[in-house]
């Protein structure tokens, strides 16, 4: 069963000046939940795909959220902020290469060149959730809202999915 993102431009989107903006989010809403297919998520230039968390075994404490975000803009933005009820914190993380280990390090942003793709995935970029405030099981959805250097955010709910061996795996803190 394919999974749909549901996304709400929190940034007043009803309410500006823009109708064909907010007409294409309409269509690849409504299409979403006519058709059950996975939809773009997208707020002030920005679009989220193929969003999901990771389940964790019972006991764990932590997990990520992975997604690819597309600056459609030319201009640079940058993601600077997580918010989940899922966790006690939710912090954007990278891994890097230091002195022959692979280490997790909190960044203050993640950049979002103009008109690319930023992969956020298992091993490279990806939001932390720390101190889970439940159990995270496959099917289950979390709701993450994203912040972005211009004020905007971004609410979605996130299905949780198992990461098979072979999708890339997060490595141990």
């Amino acid at each position: 069963m394919p999974a749909t993102l549901y996304a709400v431009d929190t940034h007043s989107a009803l309410l500006s000046d823009r109708p064909q903006q907010i007409r294409s989010v309409l269509m690849h809403l409504t299409l979403g939940l006519v058709l059950g297919l996975p939809t773009i998520a997208y707020a002030d230039g920005i679009s989220v795909e193929d969003a999901y968390v990771r389940a964790i075994p019972p006991g764990q404490p932590n997990s990520a959220a992975f997604m690819t975000l597309t600056n459609h803009s030319d201009q640079d933005r940058a993601l600077l902020a997580a918010e989940s009820d899922a966790a006690e914190v939710v912090e954007l993380h990278s891994h890097r290469m230091e002195d022959g280990m692979m280490r997790m390090r909190q960044v203050e942003q993640i950049d979002l060149p103009a008109g690319e793709a930023v992969v956020l995935e298992p091993g490279g970029l990806h939001v932390m959730l720390i101190g889970l405030t439940g159990t995270l099981k496959p099917g289950e959805q979390v709701d993450l809202t994203l912040g972005f250097d211009d004020g905007s955010k971004q609410a979605l709910s996130l299905p949780v999915k198992r990461i098979e061996h072979g999708m890339g795996s997060m490595p141990k803190h």
